[in-house]
């Protein structure tokens, strides 16, 4: 018989104000039927306060597993997982969870539920929060050698990645729905809690930690072991690397101000340092292209304008003047600003002499635009490129589509209304151009 998909249900008693309509949680289980009475009575306690509505969705690997009778007997949706391994479970669970928010769990009551109430409390903080084992209030209760395997495993991951969260593979967490429809799952095993985690912030949104105590399973024996699992979080851990640096990465410009790549952090930090230089204190200021570079996290009244939604999400910490659109069709008034900034960004368009009128449109008459591009003219950034597709093979080397030489860039600004002040090299590569807008330059064309 095919049994009917469980409602909802509604949670009982008084609940607080502004308690979101639909709360799922997703608990991953394989032969927990002796906790599994209690846990789903301990959830409920802690949710129904909190809550408008409640669905609890355990994944077990099959039907004859003894925790989904347990389950359904005590209200819980059960699905059986399609694909295997905790990541199929997990991926099930997700696919299938409804709420407005998505909590998961262990089901061994390592995870106690009344933690819940700590994750629901931090939920608009970001969009994801994590139960941290390993920040200050946090502990574990686990035998040495697990522990210092999963630290090692923590750190490893942390630094490689560069991902501010100490405890990545906690299953503890509280999700904003909207997060998961972005994310697109591989992994089989444990290793899904890192490569969840680390796609959610490399598409720029927020993740943040609340510390809890892990406890000893009640009953039953643990399925995890980070020896046995050592390939998959290799293998995983090679591929979010990858991930991590292609220039789609939400903090990309970000991390390189801090590279372990000494040249591309020198590089960087000059950059900034000219760009600050050139641009001075003109305002209003645009930033076209802003990416999430340290240029536009150090100027907070600055409008920031990028095309991509990650790296504006990411830049939320620092900037509240943030706009999407593209440089073709800038969406602001004419003359609109002091100082307009565009670094490293003309040579990733297809040429069009609107791109330029348009920076002129926006632009007050006597105002500074400052310019950045590589010098295609010049041997030295020829032969930078050369190492920097080498050295960072998934990054920005492939992806300039229109090359400008000094000589083009000055003829092109010249006809469009921009006098060139002066200019200034990083590493004899990439060219930097303080301009200024003429006074006899031609009126803007209707926006």
């Amino acid at each position: 018989m095919v049994k009917q998909p469980v409602e909802p249900r509604p949670a009982a008693g008084k609940r607080a104000a502004g308690a979101p309509h639909l709360i799922s949680v997703v608990i991953p289980a394989w032969n927990e039927a002796q906790t599994m009475a209690e846990l789903l009575s301990r959830i409920r306690a802690v949710l129904e306060p909190r809550a408008r509505a409640i669905e609890i969705l355990v994944v077990v690997p099959s039907r004859e597993d003894p925790t989904a009778a347990v389950a359904e007997a005590g209200g819980a949706r059960v699905l059986v997982q399609g694909s295997p391994g905790y990541g199929g479970a997990l991926r099930e669970g997700l696919r299938a969870a409804a709420g407005d928010y998505v909590i998961t769990m262990d089901a061994d009551l390592s995870h106690p539920p009344e933690t819940i109430a700590d994750l629901m409390a931090r939920r608009e903080s970001a969009e994801v929060v994590v139960a941290s084992r390993y920040v200050a209030g946090g502990s574990a209760q686990m035998p040495s050698g697990r522990a210092l395997l999963s630290r090692i495993l923590n750190t490893v991951f942390r630094r490689a990645l560069s991902v501010p969260v100490r405890d990545l593979s906690s299953g503890y967490r509280i999700y904003q729905r909207k997060v998961l429809r972005e994310v697109e799952l591989q992994s089989e095993n444990f290793d899904v809690l890192e490569e969840i985690l680390v796609q959610i912030y490399t598409l720029g949104w927020n993740v943040v930690e609340i510390p809890f105590d892990y406890r000893f399973r009640i009953a039953g024996k643990s399925h995890a072991s980070v020896v046995g699992f050592a390939p998959h979080f290799l293998r995983t851990l090679s591929r979010l690397w990858k991930m991590r640096n292609t220039f789609a990465s939400a903090d990309y410009d970000s991390r390189a101000y801090d590279s372990i790549v000494l040249p591309q952090r020198y590089w960087q930090r000059m950059r900034v340092k000219a760009l600050t230089d050139m641009a001075g204190d003109r305002r209003p200021r645009l930033d076209v292209g802003c990416g999430s570079s340290r240029f536009i996290q150090g100027s907070p009244d600055s409008i920031g304008f990028d095309l991509e939604m990650a790296k504006l999400r990411f830049l939320r910490k620092t900037n509240r003047l943030l706009v999407r659109g593209t440089c073709f069709r800038l969406p602001f008034a004419d003359r609109s600003f002091g100082c307009v900034v565009s670094s490293q960004v003309i040579e990733h368009l297809p040429y069009d002499r609107a791109l330029f009128r348009e920076l002129n449109r926006v632009l007050a008459v006597g105002g500074t635009l400052v310019v950045g591009t590589p010098d295609y003219g010049r041997i030295e950034w020829r032969i930078t490129e050369w190492l920097y597709k080498i050295l960072l093979p998934n990054a920005y080397g492939d992806d300039h589509v229109t090359h400008y030489t000094r000589e083009r860039l000055e003829r092109e600004l010249a006809e469009t209304g921009f006098d060139v002040v002066r200019y200034r090299y990083v590493f004899r590569g990439e060219l930097i151009a303080q301009c200024a807008k003429r006074r006899d330059a031609p009126d803007p064309e209707p926006a």
